[in-house]
């Protein structure tokens, strides 16, 4: 299960991210993965619970948009998108299409922070 490395990577980048902003809460944690990525999305959500549990990032939710296969055709020009990832034909004109434009990615798209609440003890501006 690969998907404990891949989470405890995302930990680790977007807890060097979420320092720059000192008190902030991580709320969300968006990915975009390619249908060719060999993710499974139910153990990496298991997995980004396990890796999350003893960090600053317990209780972060985590949102994954899955991107479709998109081929180029050198023959007729098109960019489509496949409809399973067993057949590398042109949805347009059947011919066999090895130019990938989308689908193996896999990255960070965005971090939703949570500001810190104003501190109690401190002193009211006039």
């Amino acid at each position: 299960m690969h998907e404990l490395s891949i989470a405890a990577s995302i930990v680790e980048s977007v807890s060097e991210a979420a320092a720059a902003y000192p008190g902030a809460r991580v709320k969300e944690v968006r990915l975009r993965v390619g249908a060719l990525a060999s993710v499974v999305e139910d153990a990496l959500r298991f997995c980004w619970e396990l890796a999350t549990e003893e960090t600053p990032l317990r209780g972060a939710a985590l949102a994954i948009e899955t991107l479709p296969v998109i081929l180029h055709c050198e023959d007729c020009g098109a960019e489509s998108a496949i409809e399973t990832v067993q057949s590398f034909r042109c949805p347009r004109c059947g011919a066999l299409a090895a130019d990938l434009r989308q689908g193996r990615e896999m990255e960070i798209a965005s971090i939703e922070l949570e500001e810190p609440e104003p501190s109690a003890a401190a002193p009211a501006s006039t």
